[in-house]
């Protein structure tokens, strides 16, 4: 069976669509209405749906952590504005607070997993107690864990909140009872909290310990590039000697990084106006520099979630599950 999409954006439609034809997210449909107006109904003969998808994070992240597009599982990154500093600070006041309607569908239709995601601010921890208490007053079993993109080895920081709920297995049953006639008559159906097929997993479990051994290796061409004129003391006419070293530990850095993330991979250091230098992609060009051309994708790039990080949330809980 397809994949459900519900995005409103437009040109994160289009991006979807592209994705899908390029075979690089599991195929399904896309409907671009708000959430407010989807129905329990709608989704009848959706194996996967993702809500509020933007560029298909989670829809890849699944296959990351060798999650089979086959395989029930619904996903939802609720809008962080209302939650973020950045934002107006208005919470569950504002209208982009999304969460019931989300809870709505969860409710009705009972998946058997729920994975999310939230912006790590002191109100979005706040809005994760309260999803996960109305996720328990359904019959869910909820976690959570504060994750940042570094944490995979990308070159920033970028915390997030991602959660899972998991369906009590007596209470999915009762539900399924009660969906029985439906699924009969080819509607939707669930395959129930323990029985959702989550053997036979295939994530590549060891890019854990290669992002450990990484770091390890970085930390030890921090301290034989740039570290050694750190520790012997340095007077004012060695700072252009320093400046080679530490410019010298961070080539190391990016060539040892270039060999375990692929994060690293074709980076090289620019100076910014506040006189730091800062790795970049190479061929990247500085945003003055062609800005209509990279908006839609600093869009897209920036309301996305970061599928390396989600893909050892989703195996950390399979493997944890026992799948």
């Amino acid at each position: 069976m397809a994949a459900y999409y519900n995005e409103i954006e437009p040109f994160a439609v289009e991006w979807l669509r592209n994705l899908i034809k390029a075979g690089l997210i599991a195929d399904g449909e896309i409907d671009t209405r708000s959430i407010i107006d989807v129905r329990a109904e709608d989704l009848a003969g959706f194996t996967q749906c993702h809500f509020f998808a933007g560029i298909g994070g989670w829809s890849y992240a699944l296959r990351l952590s060798g999650w089979p597009d086959d395989r029930p599982v619904w996903t939802g990154s609720c809008p962080c504005q209302p939650f973020s500093v950045a934002g107006k600070g208005k919470g569950t006041a504002d209208v982009r607070h999304l969460w019931p309607d989300f809870h709505r569908l969860i409710s009705e239709r009972r998946p058997a997993v729920v994975f999310g995601e939230q912006v790590a601010s002191k109100a979005g921890r706040d809005w994760l107690s309260g999803v996960l208490a109305d996720l328990e007053g359904v019959g869910y079993a909820g976690a959570g864990a504060d994750l940042c993109a570094a944490g995979v080895g990308a070159p920033h920081i970028r915390q997030r909140l991602y959660w899972v709920a998991l369906a009590d297995a007596a209470s999915q049953q009762k539900h399924e009872e009660q969906q029985r006639p439906a699924a009969d008559e080819g509607g939707w159906r669930s395959n129930g909290a323990g029985r959702c097929g989550m053997d036979n997993r295939q994530g590549d479990v060891g890019d854990a310990a290669r992002i450990n051994q990484w770091r390890d290796r970085a930390r030890d061409a921090g301290e034989d590039g740039a570290g050694e004129a750190g520790r012997s003391g340095v007077r004012d006419g060695d700072m252009a000697d320093t400046d080679d070293a530490r410019r010298e530990g961070r080539q190391l850095l990016s060539e040892r990084a270039n060999e375990l993330s692929p994060w690293s991979r074709g980076v090289e250091w620019r100076r910014g106006a506040d006189e730091k230098e800062r790795r970049v992609k190479s061929g990247v060009r500085l945003l003055v520099d062609g800005v209509p051309h990279r908006v839609g994708r600093l869009r897209g790039y920036g309301n996305a979630i970061v599928p390396q990080v989600a893909a050892q949330f989703i195996m950390a809980f399979t493997e944890s599950q026992g799948f």
